[in-house]
C-alpha cells in the first residue's frame, strides 16, 4: 500500500527517460504573453502580483537591492506555478523532489556566500557574532551562526519539498479509499474539496516564504 501511495512522486517514466519533468518548464507555456494591445485579466493580476511583490523586496533588501528583487520575484513565479500545476490530475508534482528544490536552494545560497565572503568579509565576521555577546559565549556563538549558515539551503528545500509532499499524501489517501466508501462518499468528496483549496493556498505560501526566506539571506550579504 505504501508503495503504491509513494509510487505517485515517482519522476520516473521509463527507464532510459523521465518525461514528467518536462512538465516543470511545459507550465510556463501557460503564462500570458503581452500580444495584445490591452492587458486581459491574467496580466493584470500577474502584474499587480509581481508590483506588490518589488514593493516588500526592496523593503527588505533595502536601497542595495541591485535588480536582486527581479530574481526573486522571478523565483517566486517559478516556484508557484510548479505548485499550482502539480495540484492539476495526472501532472507531475516537481517541487515535491528535493532534486528541484535543492537546484535552486543550494546555487543561490552558495553564490550569495562566495559573493558576501569575497567583496564583504568583515561584514560577513560581524554577522558571526551578535551584538551585546558576552565574550565567554562568542566561540559558542560562532559555532551555533557558522551551523545555521549551513543548513539554510537544506532548510529552504525540505520545507518546500516536506509541505508539497504532506498535502498531496493525504489527499492520495482519501482518493484510493474513496472507492469502497460507500455512503461516506460525500463527505470523503467535501475533505477532498477543502484539501484541494487548503492545497492551493499552501503553494502560494511556500512560494512566499521561499522567496522571502532568500530575500532575507540575500539582504545579510549586500
Amino acid at each position: 500500500m505504501m508503495t503504491n501511495l509513494f509510487s505517485t512522486f515517482d519522476p520516473a517514466t521509463s527507464i532510459s527517460l523521465s518525461l514528467n519533468w518536462l512538465s516543470t518548464i511545459t507550465c510556463f507555456l501557460l503564462v500570458p504573453t503581452m500580444f495584445w494591445m490591452l492587458p486581459g485579466r491574467m496580466n493584470i493580476l500577474i502584474n499587480m502580483f509581481t508590483s506588490k511583490l518589488n514593493e516588500e523586496f526592496k523593503m527588505l533588501m533595502g536601497p542595495n537591492s541591485k535588480g536582486m528583487t527581479l530574481m526573486m520575484i522571478s523565483l517566486f513565479m517559478f516556484i508557484l506555478i510548479n505548485n499550482i500545476m502539480g495540484l492539476l490530475p495526472y501532472i507531475f508534482t516537481s517541487s515535491s523532489h528535493l532534486t528541484f528544490t535543492l537546484t535552486m536552494a543550494l546555487p543561490l545560497w552558495l553564490s550569495l556566500m562566495i559573493y558576501g565572503w569575497v567583496n564583504h568579509t568583515n561584514h560577513m565576521f560581524a554577522h558571526l557574532i551578535p551584538a551585546g555577546t558576552p565574550a565567554v559565549l562568542m566561540p559558542f556563538m560562532v559555532m551555533i551562526e557558522t551551523i545555521s549558515n549551513l543548513i539554510r539551503p537544506g532548510s529552504l528545500a525540505v520545507r518546500l519539498t516536506a509541505n508539497m509532499i504532506a498535502g498531496h499524501l493525504l489527499m492520495s489517501l482519501l482518493g484510493n479509499n474513496s472507492t469502497n466508501a460507500g455512503i461516506m462518499l460525500p463527505f470523503i468528496m467535501a475533505v477532498q474539496i477543502m484539501l484541494m483549496l487548503f492545497e492551493s493556498a499552501v503553494s502560494l505560501i511556500q512560494a512566499y516564504v521561499f522567496s522571502v526566506l532568500s530575500t532575507l539571506y540575500s539582504s545579510e550579504v549586500m
